[in-house]
């Protein structure tokens, strides 16, 4: 039987739990993510003197990056405390606070949108994307990234199966939210994107591997910087929680090189223009 979501509920789950993990997201986590940062501005054609927006900032990494190719860059967030970290980061580019399912831009703004990791934490992506997709120019593009399914982003999926491993189910009150690694499948990324009626759309995975020195990075960088899985782990008894360490530990051995682990990553990146 599938428990019924609560978009609301999980939006606002979502929210409260970016206001607390910024530096510890800033820490373990961006180093990750920003290893797709090229490809995707890449992907969404970022070149000097174009206008761009980075819709769901973070610490600011994208737009930095898009700075540094000479384009004209907003970035946004709905975290407060992200908005704070990206100013303070990089003060020579504009940062405000704003909700990606209501941008407070007119249409017509952007020769580019781009937006990293940001789709499954969403409860309506579809209208996200549709506020990105309002914004563009004409021929303007939209780039997006996500995880690709846990058997290929081991970063993640190691945790996936180690809570499964040891049978956890997700504690009563955590929000139920759409599944996790929907947009991890091509399909559903070209169709998120066909919905905001944009063309020529692409999708393609990158893939590279993580170094860590020791399994305490991972388990205390994930659940120090994360909102869902954060929520998922520590909520549960101490005893589950041990059960689930002990899982991730033994999931992590094959990946053990000299002196540390290297853990496989994978990300799916798709784009498409504005009409």
């Amino acid at each position: 039987m599938t428990t019924p979501v609560d978009l609301n509920a999980f939006r606002e789950f979502e929210i409260s739990g970016w206001e607390e993990v910024g530096e510890a997201y800033h820490r373990f986590i961006s180093p990750i993510t920003s290893r797709v940062i090229d490809a995707l501005l890449d992907a969404a054609r970022v070149a000097p003197r174009a206008r761009v927006l980075d819709v769901a900032t973070g610490p600011g990494y994208v737009a930095h990056r898009a700075a540094g190719r000479g384009a004209s860059v907003i970035g946004v967030d709905i975290s407060a405390p992200m908005v704070e970290l990206a100013s303070k980061s990089h003060p020579n580019i504009e940062f405000r606070q704003a909700d990606a399912e209501r941008l407070p831009f007119e249409g017509d703004s952007f020769d580019a949108v781009v937006s990293n990791f940001m789709l499954g934490h969403l409860a309506r992506p579809e209208q996200a994307v549709g506020e990105m997709a309002r914004v563009l120019k004409a021929q303007g593009s939209l780039a997006l990234s996500w995880w690709d399914v846990p058997e290929r982003a081991r970063i993640l999926g190691l945790f996936v199966d180690a809570v499964k491993e040891a049978g956890a189910s997700p504690p009563p009150d955590l929000p139920p939210g759409p599944p996790m690694f929907r947009f991890s499948a091509d399909e559903e990324l070209s169709k998120l994107l066909k919905t905001a009626r944009l063309e020529g759309i692409e999708v393609r995975s990158v893939s590279f591997t993580h170094r860590i020195a020791a399994s305490d990075e991972l388990w205390d960088g994930f659940l120090a910087g994360t909102v869902r899985t954060q929520a998922l782990v520590l909520r549960q008894t101490d005893d589950m929680q041990r059960r689930i360490r002990v899982a991730l530990d033994r999931l992590l051995r094959p990946y053990a090189a000299r002196d540390g682990f290297e853990i496989p990553v994978s990300v799916k990146i798709a784009a498409g223009k504005k009409p």
